[in-house]
């Protein structure tokens, strides 16, 4: 059985950073991707960041040149390094994996990006 878990949230001020590492138990036979995503209040999950098994990787127009989604080789976890945060990329954050046509969930981390 496949899990996810998230940490490394919590509440940074604006202007500052945060990584998000997310780690992987369980065997996989072949992955596609690690993707993260968040979720404000009172809005739709969105997609932020993701890194494909092909080298592609690719991020939502509101944290380019902010965020970067990086991997270990071994596919065991996925970090998203966030830098220059505003108070709109407060969230819950969930990392997700995808072993096509299957789709994985951690159970998210909190970001409050606040003075």
């Amino acid at each position: 059985q496949v899990q996810l878990v998230e940490s490394g949230g919590g509440l940074v001020h604006p202007g500052g950073s945060l990584t998000l590492p997310c780690t992987r138990s369980g065997s996989l036979f072949s992955i596609t991707a690690m993707r993260w995503f968040r979720q404000a209040p009172v809005k739709e999950r969105e997609l932020v960041a993701y890194t494909s098994s092909d080298g592609r990787s690719d991020y939502a127009d509101s944290v380019k040149g902010r965020y970067t989604i990086s991997r270990d080789n071994a596919w065991n976890a996925v970090y998203l390094q966030m830098n220059s945060l505003k108070s709109e990329d407060t969230a819950v954050y969930y990392c997700d994996l995808v072993e096509y046509p299957f789709d994985y969930w951690g159970q998210g981390t909190q970001v409050t990006v606040s003075s």
